[in-house]
């Protein structure tokens, strides 16, 4: 299969990248901000868009929704020019769209929320849609934090912990949807192979766990203690509106996925971690 890949030089794409060509697909990284031409391709992934981790002045809001909103109409206003269309069309989106829900269990049936990101994420969902009105299959991944070395979240959040000085953020009451990163690639070629798979998917595993028990799994996993929690007030003054994302509560589980007879094989966090930490010694 002929894949056209956004954002691979990020994180996810990286690996995203290496496990396709790995399986033998032919990957064409595609970048939004350079002059190129689209080429034909049998499915598109796209994973591209302006970083949620920064402080969210005016500017930076403006960057993240255009990167993530218009970038997707535009990359299928070019795709709409091709000789031939793609077949799928894969789109990142994230857990963010449900807005902070407290302890409600979120499925993909869940209404978007009223927040920024919640905002952004459905608007950029409904610029994906447009893909469909072109004939193509179209699968939107509300991803998670991803449990993975080599970027994302939990590589920001080692060094503390090794020193001792991590622990819960806020309350720690708040609910964390999660995937190991083996899964979530497992998730995106289940999504390109099954023709059957469409419309949102939460790429998250089946058990989502609050902030404290997360917190306590990362440290048994390291063998150290977590008794340093971040106050609330703190974050907020750290990183202004985007603590929201850190604070916010979302209990998403992957009903379409199971239903779809998708089978993880990182379902709890404390082996999940444990693996991760294990292959990257």
């Amino acid at each position: 299969m002929i894949i056209t890949l956004t954002g691979a030089g990020g994180f996810i794409g990286r690996a995203l990248a290496g496990r396709l060509d790995a399986a033998g697909h032919q990957v064409q990284p595609f970048s939004l901000r350079s002059p190129q031409p689209l080429r034909v391709c049998d499915a598109v992934i796209h994973l591209a868009g302006e970083p949620i981790a920064q402080r969210w002045t005016p500017e930076a809001k403006r960057r993240i929704r255009q990167s993530r909103v218009d970038g997707t109409r535009s990359l299928i206003a070019g795709l709409s020019a091709l000789p031939s269309l793609p077949r799928v069309f894969i789109c990142s989106s994230a857990v963010g769209f449900y807005g902070s829900r407290g302890d409600e269990v979120l499925t993909e049936a869940s209404a978007h929320g009223a927040d920024f990101l919640a905002g952004v994420c459905a608007e950029w969902e409904r610029a994906a849609d447009e893909a469909r009105t072109l004939g193509m299959r179209v699968v939107k991944l509300r991803t998670g934090m991803v449990l993975g070395r080599g970027g994302g979240a939990l590589e920001r959040m080692l060094p503390a912990f090794r020193l001792c000085a991590g622990g819960r953020l806020g309350s720690g009451r708040q609910w964390m949807s999660w995937i190991h990163l083996d899964d979530l690639l497992k998730l995106v070629e289940f999504a390109l192979a099954e023709t059957g798979v469409s419309g949102p998917l939460n790429a998250t595993a089946p058990n989502p766990v609050t902030n404290r028990q997360f917190t306590a799994a990362l440290a048994g996993a390291l063998r150290r203690p977590a008794f340093v929690p971040v106050p609330a007030f703190a974050l907020k003054l750290l990183f202004g509106e985007m603590a929201s994302v850190l604070l916010g509560s979302q209990r998403a589980i992957p009903r379409a996925a199971l239903d779809a007879g998708f089978q993880f094989r990182h379902a709890e966090p404390g082996p999940a971690l444990q693996d991760v930490l294990r292959s990257n010694k």
